[in-house]
């Protein structure tokens, strides 16, 4: 039977299996958004939290200093203690920033039930490895199933249930009602949060991993004030360079194109709410961009170098994100973006930029200039 399109299964009719108790691990605002998720699906839910201090003040207010503008309710049990969090769990997620996922796996896999699957909702390239995440968790888990969670998500909408869709992500052939993707949408989905299904991983993560490093491009062009243009500019020359690079490691093109591709990086391009657009914004207004060991995670900045060393090692230019690499390696900020524009002529289609180029005429008078002084 069929309603305005889409199939309708009778009542009686087996579904797929939702996972009963869900383990947020990772106490930060994603973290604790994905717990108000589950728990607003009917999921049981523990929360782990690293910081002390995360844990006193949630169980004082039942607010989070890293999320406060929402109150935790008192069926969210919260806990520094692995053990406790883990403990009855058919399903770990884990949301810790991606240059901790590993150590973090790492207390997990021993404590974790035989079995349960793991969600990861860690986004980047592991520095030292060059790893996406989920090669890290293949390796510290690899017995266990997983799946990737990411898409257009602004934790405090998020935890404010307001309308938000995600693409969950697992590497199984043809969707089934045993299909992990299916169980964990399944699990998570209420009125507020859709997830849809992929099971091309790597477009899923390698669009999460990239976006955060164009989102400080578009920052720093908001702070020097060039303007809407510039940053849709950058959106979209940014896009072109996630899209080839996930062209490169094996992602599909449709993945890129969707929710945790384009979607995603549309949000955490256009908005002061993303960490990385306003840590950018600061850096072109000259101001202190501030990264603190104690705050949030600004993954743009800390996964810069690994997206940009994966795009090197498989040949795919990445100019923007190679621009934001520099910036953040001490180029002076105006010039560089400037650079951009004075870049050579080029086809706009992805994969085209080597079969026409032309020095940009602009920068060929500026050079002429510079000689002649």
């Amino acid at each position: 039977m069929t309603t305005n399109g889409a199939t309708v299964r009778p009542r009686d009719e087996a579904r797929p299996e939702v996972f009963d108790t869900i383990a947020v691990v990772g106490g930060g605002s994603w973290g604790t958004a994905l717990a108000l998720v589950a728990w607003r699906a009917g999921r049981t839910v523990r929360l782990w939290a690293r910081e002390e201090h995360v844990v006193d003040a949630v169980r004082a207010t039942r607010r989070n200093p890293f999320l406060d503008t929402v109150e935790l309710p008192e069926d969210i049990l919260v806990t520094n203690d692995m053990a406790e969090a883990l403990a009855g769990a058919d399903l770990a997620i884990l949301v810790s920033p991606s240059q901790h996922l590993r150590s973090v796996a790492r207390q997990v896999e021993p404590v974790l039930a035989p079995g349960a699957p793991v969600v990861i909702c860690s986004k980047g390239i592991e520095r030292d490895t060059g790893l996406l995440m989920g090669e890290v968790i293949a390796q510290v888990m690899p017995e266990r199933e997983m799946a990737v969670l990411s898409g257009p998500t602004f934790a405090a909408e998020v935890a404010a249930d307001m309308a938000t869709g995600v693409t969950v992500a697992a590497a199984e052939d043809g969707f089934h009602d045993g299909h992990l993707a299916a169980r964990v949408a399944v699990s998570l989905a209420s009125e507020s949060f859709r997830p849809y299904l992929s099971d091309d991983v790597r477009g899923v993560e390698i669009g999460g991993a990239a976006k955060n490093v164009i989102a400080i491009a578009c920052g720093i062009a908001t702070g020097l004030g060039l303007g809407s243009n510039a940053r849709a500019m950058i959106i979209t020359r940014g896009l072109t360079e996630i899209t080839a690079l996930g062209l490169a490691i094996g992602a599909r093109l449709e993945t890129l194109a969707g929710l945790a591709g384009a979607g995603d990086l549309m949000l955490t391009c256009s908005s002061t709410q993303s960490r990385n657009f306003s840590f950018g914004k600061a850096l072109g207004a000259g101001e202190e961009a501030v990264r603190r060991a104690d705050g949030p995670v600004v993954e743009g900045a800390e996964n810069a170098a690994s997206v940009v060393a994966l795009a090197r090692r498989l040949e795919v230019p990445m100019p923007v994100c190679e621009t934001v690499l520099a910036i953040l390696d001490g180029a002076p900020v105006a010039p560089s973006m400037k650079a951009l524009m004075l870049a050579d002529l080029h086809p706009e289609a992805v994969g085209a930029q080597d079969d026409w180029t032309t020095p940009h005429p602009a920068r060929i008078d500026e050079e002429e200039e510079r000689l002649s002084a």
